[in-house]
């Protein structure tokens, strides 16, 4: 008796066991069936856990609407919050004064430089600099369409004005624009002259091979002349 009751229990729980897998579509072993159990519920309840026990629907649709909502709130504190200085002038309180003092030295010092530097641009240029400069700049004036050149280290060694060596370089880019645009043009009008002779010689050649006999029937002989002319070009173009 006692070995058939527990053949019947076996049999209940691979039952059970074989309908809890049945959506996987697998069978579990032997010894998970004997090791899995089931939780206990009370008849008169129809799911497990409820709002006292922490486990219910109403307490996981709450804990769900806290967690979007302090989600949110750590969006708009991120989007809120102002980078922090990591990096400040702290100064000992004894030496602040001494530190002052040296930063406002070198910051007249930079003063100083930016006003030398720019009374040095300003300063118009002797006549003994003018001169040599003047023919410098009708030499490279008259430059042809060759590749342009950028200011010879002669010419670089006289003071100038930032807006003589601006002016300088603009026309020195103009010019190279200018030269890149004809080279472009000029390869345009190659390839276009290239292409229109290889359409010209494509049409002779389907004219040549297209005629037909009077039945309608490819020519053959002049396809034969055809090709014996261009083996005879072919072999006299390898002689030379």
């Amino acid at each position: 008796m006692a070995s058939a009751a527990k053949l019947e229990n076996t049999k209940k729980a691979a039952f059970s066991a074989h309908h809890a897998y049945k959506n996987k579509g697998q069978l579990p072993s032997s010894a998970s069936i004997m090791k899995t159990k089931r939780k206990w519920i009370p008849p008169d309840k129809a799911f497990a856990g409820s709002v006292k026990e922490g486990q219910g629907f109403a307490f996981h649709r709450k804990q769900k609407v806290q967690y979007e909502y302090k989600k949110l709130l750590r969006k708009e504190r991120r989007a809120k919050s102002q980078p922090v200085v990591q990096y400040t002038d702290s100064y000992p309180e004894h030496l602040k004064h001494l530190y002052l003092a040296e930063e406002e030295m070198i910051k007249n010092e930079e003063q100083q430089k930016k006003k030398e530097r720019r009374a040095r641009d300003v300063n118009p240029l002797p006549e003994e600099a003018a001169t040599p400069a003047s023919t410098t700049t009708a030499a490279t004036s008259t430059t042809s369409d060759t590749e342009p050149k950028r200011p010879d280290k002669k010419e670089q060694k006289f003071k100038k004005t930032s807006y003589q060596k601006t002016k300088e370089e603009y026309e020195w880019i103009q010019t190279k624009r200018a030269q890149k645009r004809r080279e472009a043009e000029k390869n345009k009008q190659q390839r276009q002259e290239a292409l229109r002779i290889y359409k010209q010689k494509k049409m002779e050649t389907y004219q040549i091979l297209s005629r037909k006999t009077k039945k309608g029937q490819p020519n053959l002989n002049v396809q034969m002349e055809y090709l014996l002319q261009k083996i005879q070009d072919n072999q006299s173009k390898g002689s030379k």
